[in-house]
């Protein structure tokens, strides 16, 4: 199979397993059920989430300058910025390929190798996992038996286990086999695996730690108050408790992880974790649409202008030096 019907396989698979979802979705719940909400919603508190999470977004962008400054890179924060949004929209087309091009866009622009650049980017995913994993935590402090529960009812421990250890040993066979190799592509990985540990290492040799470990924080609770303040633009939502909301947060955040920007997924994510706590089935559903959609367009607009700035704010930069 050629590269070139590969890169589309990649686009038109997961578009197509959601596309067929959201018919699935739509014919338990109709769209005429969901438009009502549409027209009643209270569009300044989505407009408050929509500003909560640009606020998340520059401060992920800042926070990333941070990381490049022990390895002798200071980036400027609009290239910064702008790389943060282009990474979100492309995430739509094929999942987690913006941070690929993220990297890119700081090594054409900023100079960084790519490695390095990249590096960083998964450091910042890891700290992010952490603050997820302490969501998570909280959560499950707060819901512990329904959540508990649920989870043994639905997955099987043994078998999680069995799969987590069977991917590690997959993992320390792969690199055993890269370290103890001399031909080219080997050499390739190590350089690459330096390059990334380099990367990943940087945040613990940074001198403004305490600044990134704020900024990881407000990036996090800008997510969840947006996700929290726009459920009251909802007719039906407005007594939604704080724990089901966090529920359902995770839910989508996973959506938004593995798919195409959490296209029709996000939404269905959003209603199953809220009719667990018996709330109201059009208003949730509609309630995900709402925030999936308002995030969405947020970032299409401000991921256009990004592809649209970049390359005319660097052109004119150089033309001044």
């Amino acid at each position: 199979m050629n590269t070139k019907r590969k890169k589309v396989l990649k686009i038109l698979i997961p578009l197509l397993l959601a596309i067929g979802f959201g018919w699935y979705m739509f014919s338990k719940i109709p769209i005429s059920n969901i438009i009502p909400y549409f027209k009643t919603a209270n569009y300044w508190w989505v407009a408050l989430g929509v500003f909560f999470g640009v606020l998340s977004h520059l401060s992920r962008a800042y926070r990333w300058q941070f990381q490049l400054e022990p390895m002798g890179y200071h980036i400027r924060l609009p290239n910064s910025i702008m790389a943060v949004f282009i990474t979100y929209i492309t995430n739509y087309g094929i999942p987690r390929s913006g941070e690929v091009l993220r990297a890119i866009v700081l090594s054409n622009y900023e100079g960084v190798p790519f490695e390095k650049g990249f590096g960083t980017i998964v450091a910042e995913r890891i700290a992010d996992m952490l603050v997820m994993l302490g969501i998570i935590i909280l959560t499950l402090c707060l819901q512990f038996d329904f959540i508990y529960g649920f989870l043994i009812e639905k997955f099987d421990p043994k078998q999680v286990i069995l799969a987590m250890v069977s991917l590690g040993v997959l993992l320390l066979f792969f690199l055993w086999v890269v370290k103890r190799g001399h031909s080219k592509f080997a050499l390739k990985i190590k350089a690459f695996v330096n390059g990334l540990i380099e990367g990943s290492l940087s945040i613990f040799k940074m001198k403004k730690k305490w600044a990134y470990i704020f900024h990881t924080l407000f990036i996090w609770a800008m997510y969840v108050l947006m996700f929290y303040v726009t459920a009251f633009a909802i007719d039906g939502l407005e007594n939604i408790s704080f724990s089901a909301a966090i529920i359902a947060f995770i839910a989508g955040s996973f959506t938004i992880a593995a798919t195409n920007g959490g296209l029709f997924f996000y939404p269905a994510a959003v209603l199953g974790a809220l009719l667990l706590f018996d709330l109201p089935k059009d208003p949730s559903y509609a309630f995900g649409w709402i925030i999936w959609s308002s995030q969405t367009f947020m970032i299409f607009v401000l991921g256009v202008l990004s592809f649209m700035i970049l390359p005319i704010y660097n052109r004119k930069r150089a033309q001044k030096q």
